[in-house]
């Protein structure tokens, strides 16, 4: 799909934003692992989302729609499974160490990049506990064998989704285990809410530093109730475009609390120079004087791309660190934020851990989304602030992550022409 951009600053109120994709895996996964229904409220809509319904639905649950939600009916285990991932990282790298912790012999499928995005040292790490897996790099990927507790190990750099695979399936073996890191944690903020959900469903772990210690042997118990939270990540989208509109754009539904990360898109804009209103539940972000900033960019990977786009409308250079990990999202991300830049007359360039973008402004273009969601999501917000239409080439990919995403573009009085 070709979606063509037409200049003109949004404005207007999201009211609420989309559900959070991170906390509703976590969350029907734990649900499909507990002793009794759940009804889980607000779940994000996307394709990811229905991703791992449909590997839970393959090992066994019932998943059943209701006015609110969805009801999750964990069922009996089969012993064979095949479980398709469709684009989704998530749902391949938490159901993979799941399904073999309870010995469910699992053919993984999936689509797009997928089958490319690398499952080390996850992979070395269940094979050295008890897991026969086929080659990587091809699918379908079979898992045999049944992951045993014991002491694992993991880089904090590569992918927190490891971590997080590992925490769900370890208390599920037989024995206590340890996962330790190997070097500093980066997305330590979805470790983290993780971590939230799990104890949300009565599984114990205990973080101390870099050492995880997972009691074997525990059982998932539903809280009866589970409610998604909203999605800062998707909500950044909205907030930038509102660092680049005088009128500004208010989000509602989002929780200043949260342990997701992404919620540092706040410190960030008001860094930037935007101004941002906090009232109750009520965000404003409006356009102010904007100047370049300095951005580490470790524990928030996906506002890589929207925060690229605000900083080419900024005065000066923006420099965006620790940038290494988006070479391993849907897309190359250190390529695609600099091609959708470029593609836009604006200037960019990187080296392995650097980003930089030049102020000034963009002026429009054509932009090829890669099969990004969040490349899509930035161009569109990059075209509402440019001087000249922006063209976004596969734009469909944002179902990936927001399925409306375009419709509330327009609802903020976006322009936004949608050719198949």
């Amino acid at each position: 799909m070709r979606v063509t951009i037409m200049p003109g600053a949004l404005s207007g109120t999201v009211d609420p934003v989309i559900s959070s994709k991170s906390v509703t895996h976590r969350v029907l996964i734990c649900a499909a692992l507990s002793g009794e229904p759940t009804r889980v409220e607000r779940v994000a809509p996307s394709a990811d989302a229905l991703a791992t319904q449909g590997c839970l639905e393959a090992m066994g649950c019932r998943i059943q729609e209701r006015e609110d939600g969805l009801e999750i009916v964990p069922g009996s285990l089969p012993t064979q499974a095949l479980m398709d991932c469709g684009e989704s990282g998530s749902t391949l790298r938490f159901m993979l160490p799941v399904a073999a912790a309870l010995g469910i012999h699992t053919r993984f499928t999936g689509r797009g990049k997928l089958p490319q995005r690398p499952l080390s040292p996850l992979y070395e790490e269940m094979t050295a506990h008890g897991v026969s897996l086929s080659p990587r790099g091809v699918f379908p990927l079979e898992v045999k064998g049944r992951l045993q507790a014991g002491t694992y190990a993991l880089a904090g750099n590569v992918s927190s989704q490891f971590i997080t695979g590992l925490l769900m399936a370890l208390p599920l073996t037989a024995g206590d285990s340890t996962l330790r890191l190997l070097t500093p944690l980066e997305s330590a903020s979805y470790v983290g809410i993780t971590l939230e959900v799990l104890r949300r469903f009565g599984i114990r772990v205990a973080a101390e530093g870099d050492l995880f210690r997972i009691p074997g042997g525990q059982r998932y118990q539903s809280p009866g109730v589970a409610v998604i939270e909203g999605d800062w990540s998707g909500a950044a989208f909205w907030l930038a475009a509102g660092a680049l509109s005088g009128a500004g754009v208010t989000c509602r539904g989002l929780n200043a609390a949260s342990v997701q990360g992404d919620r540092a898109i706040l410190p960030l804009l008001r860094a930037f120079g935007a101004r941002v209103t906090e009232e109750d539940d009520r965000i404003t972000v409006q356009r102010e004087a904007l100047r370049g900033i300095e951005i580490d960019a470790g524990d928030i990977p996906d506002l890589v791309p929207v925060l690229a786009a605000v900083a080419a409308f900024a005065e000066g250079r923006t420099v965006i660190r620790r940038i290494a990990r988006l070479r391993l999202k849907e897309s190359d991300r250190v390529e695609t934020v600099l091609g959708l830049i470029r593609s836009l007359g604006g200037r960019a360039e990187a080296t392995e851990q650097e980003m930089t973008v030049f102020g000034g402004g963009l002026h429009g273009g054509r932009v090829d989304a890669c099969g990004d969601h969040r490349i899509a999501m930035a161009a569109a917000v990059a075209g509402s602030a440019c001087a000249h239409p922006v063209e976004i080439l596969g734009a469909e990919c944002v179902a990936k992550s927001y399925p409306g995403f375009f419709e509330v573009f327009r609802n903020l009085g976006g322009k936004a022409d949608s050719m198949v």
